[in-house]
């Protein structure tokens, strides 16, 4: 049994599996996840766990080189300024939601948490560690 960091052996073998550019995504509870993308489901209840729990753990996993989020995201504007503080050195770049749900199609899986707020949905791009 490992000691620390992520336990859930999905999000661990996924962030393992990762190279360069590759991507995932973290979505509320309500974002839709295309056929054929992995789904991690981590949702046990409204809110629970949280969107940017969820992704201050998988952060602290993963070298990030770039976060994509959604231009909506404006509209919930405390989930998009702890992401802002969270990814202080980090490129940010943002897209139509629909736009954003395309991308979906291309990352290695989404981790669908219990988020009850509109647009806390992120496509975290993996970096190098050297």
């Amino acid at each position: 049994m490992k000691r620390h960091g992520i336990l859930n052996s999905s999000i661990s073998k996924v962030l393992a599996d990762l190279g360069h550019t590759d991507r995932i995504a973290i979505g509320d509870a309500g974002l839709p996840i295309p056929a054929g993308t992995v789904k991690i489901d981590l949702a046990l209840k409204e809110g629970v766990p949280g969107f940017i729990e969820v992704v201050q753990v998988v952060q602290e996993e993963m070298c990030v080189e770039k976060v994509t989020t959604a231009e909506e995201m404006k509209s919930n504007p405390a989930v998009q300024q702890e992401m802002k503080d969270m990814f202080t050195a980090v490129e940010m770049d943002e897209l139509s939601h629909e736009a954003f749900k395309q991308e979906l199609t291309d990352v290695k899986a989404v981790i669908r948490t219990g988020e009850m707020t509109p647009y806390a949905n992120c496509i975290l791009h993996a970096g190098v560690i050297f």
